[in-house]
């Protein structure tokens, strides 16, 4: 089992420590200012000349603590204040604006590196792909689980062939979202802001794009179930879920989710001569765990908490614009899972399995 995980570089990815690459931060909720403002300052490759809000003197008093040169407001940026100061924008709104300041980066030239989920809705995540591909700027979804180094190692052994052949996955994330956030009119309970939902779209992400991106499959088909009975729910469909994914090669995903539930990540893969579990998954720090015939293994990484994986995430996005380089997760990938999604949801709505392919 030891020769399984040993002698493993957890950036793997890594092509250069030269250049840094200058990040306008749009959107200033407890996520930018606690876990990207700190990520970036520890990072390599990375630092924050520019932060946007809808609050000119919150972006200001952000950046006077932090030492950042520009607090600026959302229509300041879209009208090119301090375009000169940054290189790149890390987009952390509600989903239904993220397409807004991708457009105003496109046309300013600006790499884009975006929250999860893209946007709202497929068409506006398409449109999204379009304009930085026509703008010809890197795209980027934050998928901050792909460079995590326990789901990195995961991905390398299940190459490696410690699975066997994969045959089944089951993922589950879920959180209190009205005790963490006690308003009952926020944003991820807002269809217009969310978009199709808000268990599947902010939490039942994680375990799909993990799958797609520890298995490098897709999958052909969907059933699901979901239902809102608490009355702060009213508006979204998915106060909790629950969906059967067939992936490409026969293998079954159960993939559940809930906002308003016991806070709980993980993820687990079995397959014909082994199983790897993540668990916790998401949120906390990602721990790794290992069996294979009578022989199990714990793989913990007791440092390595959101901020260093968004830290690393952001040292990622800076090696892949400065070397111009392929990224892995970019537009196409993202809009894929907002495929994968909206066909979860019709899917509930109907009653009958939505095909993907």
């Amino acid at each position: 089992m030891i020769d399984w995980i040993d002698n493993y570089n957890a950036r793997d990815w890594q092509t250069t420590t030269e250049g840094e690459l200058r990040y306008a931060l749009i959107g200033l909720g407890w996520w930018t200012a606690d876990v990207a403002i700190p990520a970036i300052e520890s990072s390599e490759n990375g630092t924050t000349t520019v932060l946007v809000s809808s609050s000119v003197e919150k972006a200001e008093r952000l950046a006077a603590d932090h030492d950042i040169e520009h607090g600026i407001s959302y229509d300041e940026f879209h009208n090119g204040v301090a375009s000169d100061a940054y290189d790149a924008i890390y987009i952390g709104t509600p989903n239904a604006y993220h397409l807004d300041y991708a457009e105003t980066a496109a046309k300013f030239g600006k790499a884009v590196l975006t929250e999860k989920p893209m946007e709202a809705t497929v068409d506006r995540a398409e449109r999204m792909v379009e304009v930085c591909e026509d703008a010809d700027v890197p795209l980027m979804v934050a998928y901050r689980m792909q460079t995590d180094p326990a789901v990195r190692r995961a991905r390398e052994l299940i190459q490696e062939g410690f699975l066997g052949k994969p045959m089944s996955v089951y993922g589950n994330n879920s959180q209190p979202l009205l005790e963490m956030i006690p308003d009952p009119d926020q944003w991820r309970l807002n269809p217009d802001l969310s978009g199709y939902g808000t268990s599947v779209m902010d939490l039942g992400i994680y375990s799909i794009n993990t799958t797609r991106f520890l298995l490098r499959r897709e999958p052909v088909a969907v059933f699901s179930r979901m239902e809102s009975r608490h009355e702060a729910f009213a508006d979204v469909p998915d106060e909790q879920a629950a969906s059967i994914l067939r992936f490409e090669n026969g293998i079954q995903m159960v993939s559940t989710s809930s906002q308003h539930a016991q806070q709980d990540t993980q993820l687990k893969l079995t397959g014909t001569e082994g199983q790897i579990e993540l668990r916790p998954a998401f949120h906390g720090k990602c721990t790794l765990y290992l069996s294979r015939g009578d022989v199990s293994v714990r793989v913990a990484h007791d440092t390595f908490d959101s901020e260093q994986e968004m830290r690393e995430e952001f040292d990622y996005f800076a090696d892949r614009v400065l070397t111009d380089s392929a990224i892995y997760p970019d537009g196409r990938h993202g809009l894929q899972d907002m495929r994968i999604i909206a066909a979860i949801h019709e899917a509930a709505e109907s009653g009958e399995t939505a095909n993907l392919e």
